[in-house]
């Protein structure tokens, strides 16, 4: 029996760039011929999501939006060309939501970078609201035996941080900084790094970020805001002292991407995933070049690496530590955000 799928829906909805969101009700979609209709149980909260609010980035969003690309939810409808997606599978919705799947990106698994790529909760609606749609080629698979609420931040930090990691060319055995460790990137990237036999230093500041890092593993702790010297002290928690093989950058400032090429050990891999607005790289060209340092962006991961972050979390070996709101609460979250005093990641319950 097909589910009853309502008229209407309770959705947070920013009517112009800067907000605030505002939860209303607003119609429920009705999916295209290649798309699925998901009823969306719980979604992550990311700090992209506060970026598309405030429009801090050069990419136009829409208007009106609804924001959210971790959603994970229940297929409750779907369109006639879709085949291989069955109404009640789990499925998640994230940020690529769509792309043209014919380009030259997409035909070697960069769908990413897709220059028709359609973005969730930025250039179309996303998981804030109670029934989102997605393309049926893009939606991510959930097995049944997976928790909808603990692996919605799987689809956006999970799978970014994953596949900022096999960017990163660290093997088992080495050693990576994660800056930014304490947050809602930075605590999945730990247990991720770990699970894939890299040894974790975790760069972050205060007590609360330290006893969440150690607590998911982190071979040692740097807080920058008691460091005198944050390049020596990096350096001395590597057995040899020379610095971590990789450094992955999700912070949201733009000041620890211009020290990374400092600390990271010759041929060291720096990967930016963080996007601080305004922020640029900056390194200097004859140190990069004697030491052989390699500088590079990573951005969303492609539909294997989805496949590939989603069983290591079926493994359980994956927890990202979340707390769980209300939909409507979602305005007092982004205010937290602004005052950078949230660890770990926020997820909201689309029925409250």
């Amino acid at each position: 029996m097909a589910p009853q799928i309502p008229e209407k829906q309770w959705a947070q909805v920013i009517e112009k760039t800067g907000g605030p969101v505002e939860y209303k009700e607003i119609p429920v979609p009705k999916p295209g011929p290649d798309e699925v209709l998901i009823n969306v149980k719980y979604s992550g909260v990311c700090h992209t999501d506060l970026h598309a609010v405030n429009g801090d980035w050069p990419l136009p969003t829409k208007l009106p939006l609804v924001g959210g690309h971790e959603g994970a939810g229940v297929v409750v409808s779907r369109g006639e060309l879709v085949k291989d997606v069955e109404i009640g599978d789990h499925a998640g919705i994230k940020w690529i939501n769509g792309s043209c799947l014919t380009c030259e990106f997409c035909q070697q698994m960069d769908e990413p970078l897709c220059p028709k790529a359609l973005l969730s909760g930025y250039t179309v609606d996303g998981s804030f609201q109670q029934y989102a749609l997605a393309k049926a080629a893009h939606v991510a698979r959930i097995p049944k035996d997976v928790d909808l609420e603990s692996v919605s931040p799987i689809l956006c930090a999970g799978i970014t941080v994953y596949k900022g990691l096999k960017e990163s060319g660290a093997r088992p055995g080495q050693t990576v900084a994660i800056v930014g460790a304490g947050g809602g990137l930075g605590t999945i990237a730990c247990q991720y790094a770990k699970a894939m036999g890299l040894r974790v230093i975790a760069i972050d500041g205060g007590d609360e970020k330290k006893d969440v890092v150690t607590k998911l593993g982190a071979a040692s702790y740097v807080d920058y805001l008691a460091s005198k010297d944050l390049v020596k002290d990096v350096q001395g928690a590597t057995e040899d002292g020379l610095g971590p093989h990789a450094v992955l950058l999700v912070a949201v400032s733009e000041k620890p991407f211009q020290q990374a090429s400092e600390y990271v050990r010759p041929r060291g891999t720096i990967v930016a995933i963080g996007l601080p607005a305004g922020a640029f790289l900056k390194a200097p060209v004859f140190q990069t070049v004697i030491r052989q340092i390699t500088i590079k962006g990573s951005y969303v991961g492609n539909r294997k690496d989805t496949a590939e972050a989603i069983d290591f979390f079926r493994q359980g070996l994956i927890k990202a530590p979340y707390k769980t709101v209300g939909l409507s609460e979602l305005q007092s979250i982004y205010d937290l955000m602004k005052e950078n005093k949230i660890a770990g990641r926020y997820i909201v319950d689309t029925s409250k």
